[in-house]
């Protein structure tokens, strides 16, 4: 399998399930920084990333919102002073899909770049 996040993210639709606990177990492994919980009634995968400017925050957010565009599949960002928090989930299925797991890795990937591990 190629590393998650070189994958691409595929059509999420109505018929689509959210990933079961045997599915999830080794993609978890492959984001290790994100959590994974309940917020606002649904599961959803969530991480911090800190900077010193604002600047660089805002930054990191357009970067991903450029990155969900391509892959067309969008995060819930809260951008604030000296932190971003990104919650990814699938909408369509109120859960997790393979396609946040590839977008949690591609958002890690995105910050090794930035110098935001």
């Amino acid at each position: 399998m190629d590393k998650l996040y070189q994958q691409h993210c595929q059509e999420c639709g109505l018929g689509s399930k959210p990933i079961d606990e045997q599915e999830a177990y080794p993609l978890v492994l492959s984001v290790p920084a994100w959590k994974r919980g309940f917020h606002e009634g649904v599961e959803k995968l969530s991480r911090e990333f800190y900077f010193i400017e604002f600047s660089d925050a805002y930054g990191f957010t357009y970067k991903l919102l450029k990155l969900s565009e391509r892959e067309n599949h969008h995060p819930a960002i809260l951008t604030e002073f000296g932190k971003v928090t990104v919650y990814w989930w699938s909408h369509k299925i109120n859960g997790l899909h393979l396609n946040d797991y590839i977008m949690a890795a591609k958002t890690d990937w995105l910050a090794k770049l930035s110098n935001k591990e």
